[in-house]
């Protein structure tokens, strides 16, 4: 993968899993210092999740924190849209420093006008698939993409189990990735600490989100550093 398409600004060499941290799991109350300490600590890109209450159960935030937190860290911001009908809110995100955005293949619909809109806006774009979403729903749209998420649990609330049994999309979309020469990055969310890590990277995954295993962690740098393995 080549980092400079996502993460210009990155320490990471050839071969370097990136860590994300999702501010789902900050301190909200104290965000700005959580975001300045995670970036301390050693992370290449920040994981915000947006939900709209309605293609998942949970509520977060929209467009204005986004251009907040847009002033408090030059690390890019690597923006899930978990929202229904994506394409009414692509060019507020982007305007207000989604420099990533992703897009449910489940959410969206029309994925190849979301994702055009998405890098007129000049953002990086991406997919993501559900744990239960099979990897063809998405093949066809490689091709067209900087990024390709695979959720390692059922999005809607932080701190859930990781699911294994998405490991093997991670495999297959490498697979395709090498065979038919592409650069997209294959990002995992979901469940990811120091241990599940491990076979994420060992299946492909470039791009690891982690919210509770650092943000609830004693040492953000120390937690940051085990997951990269």
């Amino acid at each position: 993968m080549n980092w400079s398409q996502l993460a210009p600004n990155s320490r990471l060499e050839d071969g370097d899993v990136a860590v994300a941290p999702s501010i789902l799991a900050a301190d909200f109350s104290r965000l700005e210092e959580e975001i300045q300490a995670a970036e301390a600590a050693g992370a290449d890109l920040l994981h915000l999740d947006v939900m709209d209450g309605h293609f998942v159960p949970n509520l977060t935030f929209g467009p204005f924190i986004v251009e907040a937190i847009r002033k408090l860290t030059s690390l890019p911001l690597d923006t899930h849209l978990m929202i229904e009908n994506p394409d009414r809110y692509i060019e507020r995100f982007a305007k207000n420093g989604a420099g990533i955005l992703t897009i449910h293949i489940e959410a969206s619909t029309g994925v190849r006008r979301d994702l055009k809109t998405i890098k007129d806006c000049g953002s990086k774009c991406g997919l993501v698939i559900n744990p239960d979403t099979p990897l063809d729903r998405v093949t066809d749209y490689l091709a067209d993409i900087d990024l390709l998420l695979v959720m390692s649990v059922f999005p809607g609330f932080g701190g859930q189990s990781f699911m294994p049994e998405v490991l093997g999309k991670v495999e297959s979309a490498r697979e395709i990735r090498e065979k038919q020469g592409l650069s997209f990055a294959i990002e995992i969310d979901g469940g990811i600490d120091p241990e599940t890590s491990i076979p994420a990277r060992e299946a492909g995954a470039d791009i690891l989100v982690a919210g509770t295993a650092i943000f609830r962690s004693n040492d953000y740098a120390d937690a940051i550093k085990a997951i990269r393995g």
